[in-house]
Order: structure tokens, then C-alpha cells, then sequence
């Protein structure tokens, strides 16, 4: 099920796929802040875990890092799957599981926010 620290999303966008059935993916930004002195694992932890997103069909869309100073997240990704069941499997995928403990390690707070991408503004 959801690793501690992560909150069940809704899926959020509807795709019609050519058979006609309706498949809602799921799209994520997701706020990380590291403990204090584990900026370094976080960033190793996030890199091995999200190297597992497209064996799940998801896709990496952005990710950005602050300085994590005045209580802002370190680490902030925008994900994208392509169902509920497909987050579900990349949460549950056991290699994912077994860095558990470098998570706790390094992770001090997440904050998962279920969002929807909107276009930037038209080019005048």
C-alpha cells in the first residue's frame, strides 16, 4: 500500500485511449524536505526511486531543488502515471520498498498534491 509520509491521490485527468474506454491518469507534485545534514541522501534516495517510475509507465515531468533554507521543500517533482493502479504498483514495487530505511534516513516531510497541468500563457 502507501509508503508512511504519502497520502492517497484521485486521478485527475481523463484520456479517451482508441478502444473507447476511459482511463484516468494520475499527475502528481510531490514536496520533499530533507532532515537536517541528509540533503545529499535525499537527493540518492529520489534518484534510485524514480528511476523506477517508467517500468510503472510513469514519467518524470520536472524536478527542481531549492536550497531547502527557510523551511522550503528541498526537493519538488511533478510526476504523471498512467492510472491509479499504475502509482499504486511504483508505491508497492518491492525495490522501491527495500530503501525504506534510507528514506526514514533522509526524508523528513512529504507532501504528495493531487494537480492538473494547465498551459502557460499564448505567445503574443
Amino acid at each position: 500500500m502507501w509508503h508512511e509520509g504519502y497520502r492517497a491521490v484521485n486521478a485527475v485527468e481523463m484520456h479517451i485511449i482508441p478502444s473507447g474506454a476511459a482511463v484516468m491518469s494520475v499527475t502528481l507534485c510531490v514536496l520533499l524536505w530533507a532532515r537536517p545534514g541528509a540533503e545529499d541522501a535525499l537527493i540518492a534516495y529520489e534518484d534510485q526511486v524514480l528511476d523506477l517510475v517508467s517500468g510503472h509507465g510513469g514519467r518524470v515531468l520536472q524536478r527542481a531543488r531549492s536550497n531547502g533554507a527557510g523551511g522550503q521543500p528541498l526537493e519538488i517533482q511533478l510526476l504523471e502515471f498512467p492510472s491509479a493502479a499504475a502509482l499504486d504498483d511504483y508505491m508497492t514495487d518491492g525495490r522501491r520498498v527495500s530503501l525504506s530505511g534510507e528514506r526514514d534516513r533522509a526524508i523528513a516531510r512529504t507532501q504528495v498534491i493531487d494537480v492538473e497541468l494547465m498551459p502557460g500563457p499564448a505567445s503574443p
